[in-house]
Parts: structure tokens; sequence; C-alpha cells
């Protein structure tokens, strides 16, 4: 895989989730007409995806999640793990645990710099490479 495709997937993937849990939130959970088609017990069959989800944010769970990834990030030190605490961030951000998720965010973003600034992916020469300082 080329190393510039290596650098950009990570950030695509969390870009992607981004637009995800905002078409999920201002297309599924904030629209006044949805909310009123889940309020009687006959509802349609996807109110009880909705409920759950709503519950998800009303028991700030995706704020807990986002946290939670984001202390692995920063234990598990590894590409996978910061695009989920980066990407759980986001989520959160969108349902409503902003404070969690901009935790998570931060630290998922900053883990996957260092990440990729380790592999050599972006940025200038490790310290102590003898290439120098420039551009790798």
């Amino acid at each position: 895989m080329k190393s510039t495709l290596r650098a950009v997937l990570p950030w695509t993937v969390i870009v992607a989730v981004a637009l995800v849990a905002g078409l999920l939130r201002y297309g599924f959970i904030e629209p006044s007409d949805v909310a009123h088609a889940c309020d009687g017990k006959g509802g349609p069959w996807w109110c009880g995806l909705r409920n759950v989800i709503v519950q998800g944010f009303l028991n700030y769970g995706y704020g807990y999640a986002a946290v939670l990834a984001a202390l692995v990030a920063v234990f598990w030190r590894n590409t996978f793990t910061a695009v989920l605490a980066a990407s759980l961030g986001v989520v959160a951000l969108q349902l409503y645990c902003y404070e969690g998720g901009a935790l998570a965010l931060l630290i998922g973003s900053l883990r996957l710099i260092r990440d990729q600034h380790d592999r050599g992916l972006v940025g200038a020469a490790p310290v102590g490479d003898p290439r120098g300082s420039g551009p790798a």
C-alpha cells in the first residue's frame, strides 16, 4: 500500500463516520416528524432502533464509550485504536455527548498523528535520523 494512501485512509474513515453520524442525527433523530411517528405503540418498525439510539445519548453511553476508547488508544498504541477513539469521539459529538466526544476525538487524533509520524508517513524525519530534519 502506498504511503500516501496509508496516511490518508484513517482520516477518511474518521470523516466517513462523522458524515454517517451527522446523517443519523439530522435525518433520523432530530426531525419532529420522525419523533411523532414513534410516539405511540403502533409506530413503524424502525422506532425501536431510534429509541435505542436516543437512550444511548440520554444515558451518556456514547460519551463513556468514546472516553474508554481514548484510554485504550493512549495505552495500546496503534492506528486501529486511534481511529476507533477518534471515530467514537465524532459519534459522541454528533449525538449530544460533547465532553467525552471532544476528549476522545482529541486524544484519538493526536495518537493517530503520533503513530503516523513514528511510521514516517507524515512530516519530518524522526529525531536522530541521519536523513536530517527535512521532509521524507
